[in-house]
């Protein structure tokens, strides 16, 4: 039989390890979304990897009722990785910004591709201007499962890789699969696509705004909006990704059993074993599972006479 002291101290000593925890160069920058986190649920961890020989800016843009992840922006340095932890439900948009530099007469950050218009490394609510390529995601969704897809509808500026981790309880042969753009599309882009001296290949949609390559007006439906000769080149250069408003049926991917997600941007420019991990990719997790061996601990012993 434990006594009200005893009981003291292993809470005593939770609130120590937080604090510990919190003044960590790993937890910095993450205390205030961890502990909201550890209140309302962690559903998955996205890891950032830039493999890009050049640094690029990751942004984040969450949809309308979802809560903003946090950070909503940062640089990461070639062969560098971070973690950005999600809650249950969570939904939006992650890609990169490329060729970013602090303007000299503003101070403010611009970027040749996927700016976000907020003049800083976070986009703090602000999407990515097109072309991007954009991974796109929604947590315990319909059925309970995750949805996820790589984008290429807004445009491309630089290849992304979307995998998963530690997830199961889906079918068929988009369950858990690798979805994405390897390919340098750039390379590729046709001349009337080309944005930014070649730094990035627009849409049909944005470069022509026609209804048949938007799929808007008489063409707002699968019948009637059909692969064009754009979005072929797009498609047979990924095709494990979305290269036009109506290309569902092989390019949403789905995964059960709460998975993480690795973004790769870039990938294969840089070996595995070169990566730099800026972040603790499982910060909550200790935290998360400490607090519930003490609750636990808590009711056994209430259960009990002192």
């Amino acid at each position: 039989m434990e006594s009200p002291r005893s009981m003291a101290v292993l809470v005593l000593v939770f609130f120590v390890l937080c604090r510990d925890l919190a003044r960590s160069p790993a937890m910095a920058g993450n205390q205030a979304q961890g502990f909201a986190f550890l209140a309302v649920g962690e559903a998955a961890t996205f890891t950032f990897v830039n493999r890009c020989t050049d640094t690029v800016w990751p942004g984040v843009l969450s949809n309308a009722g979802s809560p903003r992840l946090e950070p909503t922006g940062f640089e990461l340095s070639p062969g560098e990785a971070r973690a950005v932890p999600a809650p249950a439900g969570w939904s939006g948009r992650m890609w990169a910004r490329t060729g970013c530099s602090q303007d000299g007469a503003t101070g403010r950050l611009v970027c040749a591709t996927g700016d976000c218009g907020s003049g800083s490394a976070e986009c703090a609510g602000a999407g990515a201007a097109p072309p991007a390529t954009l991974a796109e995601f929604t947590l315990d969704g319909s059925g309970g499962l995750d949805f996820y897809d790589v984008s290429l509808v807004d445009g491309y500026n630089l290849p992304v890789l979307v995998e998963t981790s530690g997830g199961g309880g889906s079918t068929g042969p988009a369950s858990c699969a690798a979805a994405g753009c390897a390919a340098d599309l750039n390379a590729m882009c046709p001349a009337e696509l080309r944005a930014g001296g070649s730094a990035a290949c627009r849409s049909a949609c944005d470069a022509f705004a026609r209804p048949e390559y938007c799929c808007s007006g008489p063409f707002a439906s699968p019948a009637a909006c059909r692969p064009t000769a754009y979005s072929q080149v797009f498609k047979t250069a990924c095709p494990r990704s979305y290269s036009y408003a109506f290309d569902d049926p092989t390019s949403t991917f789905t995964c059960g059993g709460g998975p993480d997600y690795t973004v790769t941007f870039c990938p294969g420019a840089t070996p595995r074993s070169a990566l730099r991990f800026t972040g603790h990719p499982s910060l909550l997790r200790p935290l998360h599972d400490l607090l519930l061996i003490l609750i636990i601990h808590v009711a056994i012993s209430e259960g009990r006479e002192w």
